[in-house]
C-alpha cells in the first residue's frame, strides 16, 4: 500500500487521490524496502563527514562492526575534503547524503507535523526556547530542523531502535529530537568543547539519553560538577582507542649532538596551542640545540604560523606539513625522537579532551610532553609515562623539550611505559567492546 493512501477514500476522488499518492511517493524520503529491523543495527550521527582529524570515530564504527553491529551513517553534513583517509572511503558511498532543505524534507515536516502537530511544536518549541541563550546554536537548529524531521522519519522506517551521537552539541540535539518524534532511544559520547564552551540544552540532553560515554573521568566529574549526581551513574568512560598495530614502535634513538626530530599532530586551530611550540622552538635554538620540529595539520591559523616561523627566522628547523592520512602520520611518527603536544584552554573554555595523537605517539614509542589541562593527566603521568608541563608556558616546554634531549635513557623509559600504559587501556577493542555492551543493553 501506498505509503499516503490512508490520506484519501477510495470512493470518491479516487482518480485525484492516485494522482496525489503518486506525485508525492517521489518525494518520500525512504522506500518501503528498507533493510530488515536487526536488534545489532545502530544509527550514528555526527556533525561531519568525512572529516580527517575525527579518525576516532571512523575506527570506533568500524570496530563495531567487527564485533558484528551494522551501523548507519548519519553525518548532519556531507562534505568533500581534499584528503581523506583510505579507511573511510566505502563509508562515504553509504553515509546518508542530503543537502539541508529539499522537497522530501518539506513534505516529511508537514506529514510529521499533521500526524502530531502537538508533539511536532512542542518538540520545536523546546529546541527554540532551550536554544535561545546561544544564538549561534539557536540559528544552526533552526537551519537543521528540516533535515533532522526527515533523518527521524527514515530512521524509523529503517527500523532503527538505537541511536549514537559523537559530541552533545547538535549530534545530541538531533538525537534527541529524533528521540521526541519517534521514540528511538539515543546515546552520546561527550568529547571536549561540546560540553566545555556551551552548556545550552545540555541538561535536556544528558537526561534523556540511554547513556554517556566520557573519553575521559575528567569529563565525567566535570559533567557531575556542572549539572548535578545524577550524571555519574549513567556516565561510562569508554576512551577513544586506537589500532597498535597500525603505529611502528622501532624508531631511531639519539644521542647529544645529533638532531632531534619534534613532532606534532593536530588541526591547526587556537586550541591546540601550536605557536607556543614554536616559540618553544625559537628557544632551543637560542642554546644551540639541533633539532627540528615537524607540525602535521591544516587549519586556520596555517598563515599565522607560517608568519610566525618566518618571523622568529626558524624556517630551517620548523616545518608545516599540512594535512596527512592516518596512515602517512603513523610513517612520521616512527621517524621522530619526541612528540609534543602544546594544547591550551581558550577564552571561551575550549580545550581538548584526551588526544588521540597522543595515544598515537605513545603507542609509536616515544616519548611525550604536553601540557596539564583536561584529561590528559590520565594518559600522560608525570614521572611515569611522560612530561607535563604549564599551558601557554614555552618556556616550560622548551625547558622539557631541553631535558628529553638531555636525558635519552631516561625519556626512553618513560616511552615505553607510556606505550604499555597505550596498550592497556586507550586501545580500539576493549574499548569498542565497553560500547557494544551498553548498545545491546540499549535496544533490550
Amino acid at each position: 500500500m501506498n505509503a499516503f493512501a490512508w490520506m484519501w477514500p477510495t470512493s470518491n476522488g479516487a482518480a485525484c487521490g492516485w494522482i496525489f499518492t503518486s506525485w508525492f511517493a517521489r518525494y518520500w524520503p525512504f522506500s518501503s524496502s528498507e533493510v530488515p529491523i536487526n536488534m545489532r543495527r545502530v544509527a550514528y550521527i555526527m556533525s561531519r563527514f568525512p572529516h580527517l582529524p575525527e579518525t576516532f570515530i571512523l575506527r570506533e564504527m568500524i570496530g563495531l562492526e567487527e564485533v558484528g553491529w551494522q551501523v548507519l551513517l548519519y553525518p548532519l553534513i556531507f562534505q568533500k575534503q581534499a584528503i581523506v583517509h583510505p579507511q573511510a572511503l566505502p563509508w562515504t558511498q553509504r553515509a546518508w547524503r542530503k543537502p539541508l532543505l529539499s522537497a522530501d524534507m518539506l513534505w516529511a515536516n508537514v506529514q510529521t507535523a499533521v500526524r502530531n502537530p502537538i508533539q511536532y511544536a512542542k518538540t520545536l518549541g523546546q529546541v527554540l526556547w532551550e536554544n535561545r541563550t546561544s544564538p549561534k546554536f539557536l540559528i544552526r537548529a533552526v537551519v537543521l530542523w528540516p533535515k533532522i524531521v526527515t533523518m527521524a522519519r527514515r530512521l524509523q522506517a529503517q527500523g532503527i531502535r538505537h541511536i549514537h551521537a559523537h559530541y552533545a552539541t547538535h549530534p545530541a540535539l538531533a538525537a534527541w529530537i529524533i528521540h521526541q518524534l519517534t521514540g528511538i532511544t539515543y546515546s552520546i559520547t561527550v568529547h571536549a568543547h561540546d560540553i566545555f564552551v556551551e552548556h545550552a540544552m545540555l541538561d535536556t540532553k544528558l537526561r534523556s539519553a540511554q547513556f554517556i560515554a566520557a573519553i575521559s573521568e575528567f569529563n565525567r566529574r566535570y559533567l557531575t560538577n556542572l549539572l548535578g549526581d545524577w550524571v555519574a551513574p549513567k556516565t561510562h568512560i569508554i576512551h577513544c582507542g586506537i589500532d597498535p598495530q597500525t603505529y611502528n614502535d622501532s624508531h631511531p634513538s639519539w644521542q647529544i649532538g645529533d638532531r632531534f626530530e619534534i613532532i606534532h599532530t593536530g588541526s591547526l586551530q587556537p586550541y591546540k596551542g601550536q605557536r607556543y611550540l614554536i616559540e618553544a622552538c625559537a628557544h632551543l635554538k637560542s642554546r644551540g640545540i639541533p633539532f627540528r620540529c615537524r607540525i602535521i595539520g591544516g587549519g586556520e591559523l596555517q598563515e599565522n604560523l607560517q608568519r610566525q616561523i618566518q618571523a622568529l627566522e626558524l624556517d630551517a628547523h620548523v616545518d608545516l606539513l599540512g594535512a596527512r592520512t592516518q596512515d602517512e602520520v603513523s610513517a612520521l611518527l616512527s621517524e621522530a625522537h619526541c612528540y609534543a603536544q602544546p594544547s591550551i584552554i581558550t577564552p571561551s573554555g575550549k580545550m581538548e579532551g584526551i588526544p588521540v595523537a597522543l595515544m598515537e605517539a605513545m603507542a609509536s614509542g616515544l616519548p611525550v610532553v604536553a601540557t596539564h589541562i583536561s584529561g590528559i593527566p590520565e594518559l600522560v603521568r608525570p614521572g611515569e609515562s611522560g612530561y607535563l608541563v604549564p599551558p601557554e608556558n614555552s618556556q616550560a616546554l622548551a625547558d622539557t623539550l631541553e631535558h628529553i634531549y638531555r636525558h635519552p635513557e631516561e625519556a626512553q623509559q618513560r616511552a615505553r611505559q607510556g606505550r604499555a600504559l597505550v596498550l592497556k587501556s586507550f586501545t580500539l577493542s576493549p574499548n569498542v567492546q565497553k560500547l557494544a555492551a551498553l548498545l545491546e543493553k540499549a535496544v533490550e
